[in-house]
């Protein structure tokens, strides 16, 4: 049995950096005319989607720029990949599209199932922490996305909704309206402690839960079980 060895690489070898033996440099005018061409097609395709698409995408719209993204690049500049092959996949996903949109349109189940639907999160300055631990979202997350919107403490807050976008949409007490709630200021949190050593409104640092405390060694949170606190912030929002 005969033994065939690949040729040696030879390194720097220019011509076969920028050409691959079975073509020319004259194969790089035909790339340039694949990419105007795909390049169209896309402009076509993110036209068709929307401007949303583009702002913030969802699990559809998300799946589209990834399968429209591997044709486009393949067809760029691979030459065994004909364009009229391209022009398929982007009709037949685009087709998909505009067929799924529709079903949204005409179905809430449908279209909760294929995009999501919004989630409350937080109501009157406390977690709902059953529907909180059912979400891809974990506590120290939520509090950095709510300090990035001026919330100092959740007794701030009326309502925190978490949207199908991902995005949360928050909803604030008036000054004269806001109650004790959990500071959500990293250095603050670190002072948590199982001790209560001050009698007074204490926040649960796990779910927010407040209520009034006595000078104790440790107590568990009625709603959450924990048994870390601090106490209870009174600040007004300042905007």
């Amino acid at each position: 049995m005969s033994l065939f060895l690949a040729e040696p690489v030879i390194p720097f070898d220019w011509q076969r950096l920028l050409w691959t033996g079975e073509q020319t440099p004259l194969y790089g005018l035909e790339v340039v005319l694949r990419c105007i061409i795909t390049y169209l097609l896309l402009l076509a395709a993110l036209r068709i989607t929307g401007r949303r698409s583009v702002k913030q995408l969802s699990l559809f719209e998300l799946s589209i720029v990834i399968g429209l993204g591997s044709i486009a690049g393949d067809t760029m500049f691979y030459p065994e990949v004909p364009l009229s092959h391209a022009v398929i996949v982007f009709g037949t996903v685009m087709g998909l599209y505009l067929l799924f949109n529709y079903f949204t349109e005409v179905s809430p189940k449908f279209s909760d199932w294929m995009e999501g639907e919004e989630v409350l999160l937080l109501q009157k300055g406390q977690l709902d922490w059953d529907t909180f631990n059912q979400q891809n979202l974990t506590q120290k997350e939520l509090f950095g996305e709510l300090r990035q919107q001026q919330v100092e403490h959740l007794g701030q807050l009326k309502a925190v909704y978490s949207e199908a976008t991902g995005e949360l949409s928050l909803f604030f007490y008036e000054d004269a309206d806001v109650h004790p709630g959990l500071s959500i200021l990293p250095e603050e949190l670190a002072r948590a402690s199982e001790t209560i050593a001050t009698a007074g409104p204490h926040a649960c640092t796990t779910c927010g839960h407040v209520q009034e405390l006595q000078t104790a060694a440790a107590f568990a949170c009625p709603v959450c079980r924990e048994k870390r606190w601090l106490p209870a912030c009174t600040t007004r929002r300042v905007t």
